[in-house]
């Protein structure tokens, strides 16, 4: 009885270390997307802190520089985690091998782990474990230095293209801004580049922002600024331009449409949040009406931009394009808690709490 107790405790603390180092190697190594449900535990209780701190918070300024703290504090728990975990693992291990009783296990796995080497071990297995573990934890610090840098380097890169679309669509960035600046300064025809540009930064995003999930929360530098709503506003004015502006049709603008709202789906899947798959309009509405959509198309015109004659058969195809990516654009909004004001995305975004996305997988139905 007393053998079988040993040899279970020896087989529990494995799998905890196996399984903590799988959830490290998922989140700082491994090049594609993959669910941590330890990641997920810690994410949703720092969420659900920073949400209690919110509720203090009066104006937007203030929610949005606590929220800037979530996803650096949240990633930075992991490693606590994981070496504690760590940890556990081993001194069950100590245990099972009957290293010293359970308080000195704990001691020599923590002075394992940590390389302070204070707690002295005899026998041959005890040791080799004593060896893989100081080992793992120089594994777990040197993942963590090198998976900053390629973190902040895909922040970097996103950032950029949103800053920089202040100049062309206005803050926050909106439709009207964009194409009528564009007609001003570059013409419309120039508007063949800037969806090219998307497109990338768009595959970039769904790449990154899917194996380096924290990404998702990463705030940008600015209070006014917001990665999600200044997408929202470049697929629009790309939806806008295929359907209701009269120019030579420019495929750029499809494709960039096209690679948005994948992107938009893949990170919503990630979270396990439900979304419709192939939508079509109108079986599936969107949320801008056809008032907000006939005023937008006025100011325009108004503006001097070449409208379609047919306005129905214009409305059709810009809710043909919009469908594609309307739920998932107002998902990621109120998931990431973007700003409040930015037109036809976070201004409707869906009020509710985000926090148990993250501490099981169950999935919602925003609509």
């Amino acid at each position: 009885m007393d053998t079988a107790l040993h040899i279970t405790a020896f087989l529990l603390g494995a799998g905890i270390v196996v399984a903590t180092f799988v959830s490290a190697i998922s989140t700082f190594v491994l090049p594609r997307s993959a669910r941590s449900q330890l990641n997920r535990l810690v994410f949703g209780l720092m969420r659900r802190w920073i949400e209690f701190f919110m509720h203090f918070a009066k104006t937007y300024e203030r929610r949005d520089a606590i929220m800037a703290y979530y996803a650096p504090l949240a990633l930075m728990l992991l490693v606590p985690t994981w070496y504690a975990l760590i940890a556990l693992g081993y001194s069950f291990m100590y245990w099972a091998l009957r290293a010293g009783d359970y308080f000195f296990d704990l001691r020599l796995s923590g002075s394992s782990l940590l390389t302070l080497g204070f707690i002295p071990s005899e026998g041959y297995l005890v040791t080799i474990l004593v060896f893989s573990e100081a080992l793992l934890g120089l594994i777990m610090v040197g993942l963590l230095i090198a998976y900053l840098p390629t973190m902040y380097s895909a922040f970097s890169r996103r950032e950029q293209e949103v800053n920089m679309l202040e100049v062309r669509a206005g803050n926050p960035p909106n439709p009207y801004d964009m194409l009528t600046r564009f007609h001003r300064i570059h013409g419309l025809d120039k508007l063949a580049d800037l969806w090219k540009t998307w497109e990338f930064w768009f595959a970039d995003v769904e790449e990154s922002h899917t194996t380096l999930p924290a990404l998702v929360f990463f705030r940008s530098p600015r209070a006014d600024h917001s990665w999600i709503t200044s997408a929202g506003a470049v697929l629009d004015s790309a939806a806008i331009t295929l359907s209701s502006i009269d120019i030579p049709q420019e495929m750029a603008a499809a494709l960039c449409i096209r690679a948005g709202f994948i992107s938009f789906h893949r990170i919503t899947d990630y979270f396990d949040i439900s979304h419709p798959h192939d939508p079509t309009f109108p079986e599936t509405p969107i949320s801008v009406t056809r008032a907000e959509y006939d005023e937008l198309i006025r100011k325009l015109e108004a503006a001097g931009l070449p409208i379609k004659p047919d306005r129905d058969q214009a409305w059709k195809d810009f809710a043909g394009w919009r469908v594609n990516y309307d739920r998932t654009l107002l998902v990621l909004c109120s998931l990431v808690m973007a700003l409040p004001n930015a037109p036809w995305s976070s201004d409707r975004m869906p009020k509710f709490n985000m926090s148990p996305l993250f501490l099981k997988k169950k999935k919602h139905d925003h609509g």
